[in-house]
């Protein structure tokens, strides 16, 4: 039914990693360009279903057996993703915001899917997947029946009629706490449903604190510090549309009294702050390599930052830190926050080691889905 590409070794088979890179196929066809296509081993046999790009990353993976991708099959991909979040407990009466569809993870490379208490955000990395939005809509419809409430695209290919007539915003439960969520104005899909544990991690160590929360966005670890009992809580982002839905997520929860924010660059704001002012400072910067040319960059970056921070932080302090560039894998950040350790002349113990929460899993097969590192550490 669709074109067929073959496979130069076997070996792709065996680690069923969901890339095919153009260098192991037989032959390239830029007419298959979006479309779907059989993935065949050296005998012939279809051994996966995906979809074709002229890129360096030829097919995407579906599924590792023959498939006919109609609306049927992803009622299966939605169902299947759905009911896993069901068994890890992602939505229940205290959170009903959660990543639903994550890309390789889920089987759907080039997909992803948050659904803040019905109010899902559609995010398409590919064009053959903004192709399926008809079927997905339809697909996620029929899974949540009346719990289906809109869809709002934020893929680049979206024009803006599609999502007229749809709200842009909502107010979502998490661990308890009310957070606003914009996604027409707000990054990615509005808010960061990957730190989720991580908030809750901070809030077990804030009682009594006083808190710095630095590229704090929407003040989603600004809320959990102050839910966790911290004596004061400050929030600092260059944004002034991200400082103000700060100060509202404080005000939701009612944590005004013990809430202050500064519009400002956080490593001119690190710099000019007073020593010894903070019991607890949390790094959760934006990637700052979103390409493997700009690694270097930005391992510097994140140096140059926990040392700012290591050198600020009171005596007995604990500094929460973070890396969401994807090309910065795991040793090489833990790596650059020891030397940043070093360099700070601060003695250091590690306390913990964070990572992405379940609805944002990992699969054997594509550790590069672990995009999120973070680390807390104890300041001598």
């Amino acid at each position: 039914m669709y074109p067929k590409v073959y496979l130069k070794k076997e070996e792709f088979f065996h680690r069923k990693h969901p890339w095919i890179f153009s260098g192991a196929l037989e032959k390239l066809n830029n007419q298959w360009h979006n479309s779907p296509v059989y993935v065949c081993n050296q005998k012939g046999q279809v051994v996966a279903t995906g979809y074709y790009q002229n890129s360096s990353i030829a097919v995407k993976i579906l599924s590792f057996k023959e498939e006919i991708i109609n609306l049927d099959f992803w009622i299966k991909k939605i169902e299947n993703a759905y009911h896993y979040r069901q068994h890890i407990n992602a939505f229940n009466s205290t959170t009903n915001a959660y990543r639903l569809i994550f890309a390789e993870a889920d089987e759907i490379p080039g997909l992803i899917i948050d659904n803040y208490n019905g109010y899902f955000v559609f995010q398409a990395h590919t064009e053959f997947i903004y192709q399926q939005k008809a079927h997905i809509i339809q697909a996620l419809q029929y899974v949540f029946k009346e719990h289906y409430k809109s869809i709002y695209d934020v893929s680049e290919w979206c024009k803006d009629q599609e999502n007229q007539d749809i709200p842009n915003d909502t107010i979502i439960l998490e661990n308890g706490l009310q957070f606003y969520v914009n996604w027409r104005e707000g990054q990615k899909t509005g808010f960061f449903l990957d730190q989720k544990n991580n908030r809750q991690c901070l809030r077990m160590y804030s009682k009594g604190k006083v808190v710095l929360n630095t590229f704090a966005y929407s003040g989603g670890f600004s809320v959990y510090a102050a839910a966790g009992q911290c004596k004061e809580v400050h929030s600092v982002d260059s944004s002034e549309k991200a400082i103000e839905w700060a100060k509202r997520n404080m005000h939701l929860n009612g944590f005004d009294s013990i809430h202050q924010s500064y519009v400002a660059d956080v490593f001119e704001f690190l710099k000019n702050v007073e020593k010894d002012k903070y019991d607890i400072i949390v790094l959760d910067p934006p990637a700052f390599a979103k390409s493997v040319h700009h690694k270097h960059t930005a391992v510097q970056a994140y140096k140059r930052l926990n040392t700012l921070a290591l050198q600020k932080i009171k005596s007995g302090g604990f500094l929460f830190t973070f890396s969401c560039s994807g090309v910065v894998d795991k040793q090489l950040f833990y790596n650059t926050i020891f030397a940043a350790c070093f360099e700070s002349k601060r003695k250091i113990k590690i306390l913990e080691y964070l990572h992405l929460p379940a609805d944002h899993p990992v699969i054997p097969n594509f550790p590069e889905g672990e995009y999120l590192k973070g680390m807390v550490l104890y300041v001598e």
